[in-house]
């Protein structure tokens, strides 16, 4: 409701300067043109009059962008809460219909089961993101490995996605790296960039991931992929809410563009930064997370 308002305001102001526009050239023609004063006026009116406008349409334009971007998150959203909910179905009907072998069954039950877990994680990744909007600090901040995080994360990518364990190797540190955060946040964090990685590796995923202490304190995993990459224009967008690197249409990746928005979010609720590296398209990029160790 505020952004409509906001929008019929604008709108309503370029009419507006549209009209006052008008209305000067017309007295401007009719009124004698040798007076400096009125030359001087109606030089100011004019740059107020463009300047105006520019605004005016560098809003209208953000505002364009902004209803895109929540359309294509609504329909992403719709895609990932229907396909598997139809897919439950089907089986269902199947079991209900058929009499089938208790091998059958256990398969079914399986993709059942997987689809029922990306439900979830869209469902989570819907909430998280609203989450992210609250001021108030966490309840649940504790000191956490974040080398066990990692791992962690990493074991639940390989299976949800069914990948040799050499898919993402993790290269370990001597270092202790404990985190004062809440452990359900941070692994958020790296099943997020690892699902990426993955998602946009193609066939054959070759994942890198280690861990490094810097002198300030901050605690660094660098999460490496050999995928598709990112082109340089947009480096700076990708962790907007709803914002999706562009690709190729259909074969890209599906997804509701809220991944690397609840990345930052949480990253930056914790004093911390991501980076991100890529040397454009097809060329791999390196998610870098920093995060203070706790004393």
């Amino acid at each position: 409701m505020r952004r409509r308002k906001s929008t019929i305001f604008f709108v309503v102001l370029g009419v507006l300067l549209i009209a006052l526009a008008i209305a000067l050239q017309v007295g401007w023609i009719l009124l004698n043109l040798q007076q400096i004063a009125l030359l001087v006026l109606g030089i100011v009116f004019f740059a107020l009059l463009i300047t105006g406008l520019v605004l005016n349409t560098t809003f209208l334009v953000r505002e364009i962008r902004k209803n895109e971007q929540q359309d294509a998150f609504l329909n992403a959203v719709t895609h990932e809460l229907k396909t598997p909910l139809a897919s439950i179905r089907l089986y269902l009907q199947t079991l209900k219909q058929r009499d089938l072998s208790p091998e059958k069954r256990s398969e079914f039950y399986d993709i059942m089961l997987a689809d029922s877990d990306r439900l979830l994680g869209t469902v989570e990744q819907v909430l998280a993101a609203s989450k992210t909007k609250e001021k108030t600090r966490r309840s649940k901040a504790a000191p956490v490995d974040l080398r066990e995080v990692v791992a962690e994360s990493a074991a639940q990518i390989v299976t949800r996605y069914n990948l040799p364990e050499k898919a993402i190797k993790i290269t370990d540190g001597s270092d202790a790296l404990m985190i004062e955060a809440d452990r359900e946040e941070l692994q958020t964090v790296f099943l997020n960039l690892l699902d990426n990685a993955v998602k946009y590796s193609g066939d054959d995923p070759d994942i890198a991931v280690k861990f490094r202490l810097r002198s300030t304190g901050m605690a660094e995993v660098h999460v490496k992929d050999r995928g598709r990459g990112i082109p340089s224009s947009e480096l700076k967008s990708i962790f907007k809410r709803f914002y999706r690197v562009r690709g190729s249409g259909a074969s890209d990746p599906k997804g509701t563009g809220l991944g690397l928005f609840i990345v930052r979010s949480i990253v930056g609720s914790y004093g911390g930064r991501i980076l991100v590296k890529s040397k454009g398209l097809n060329k791999g990029s390196t998610f870098i997370v920093r995060l203070p160790v706790s004393e």
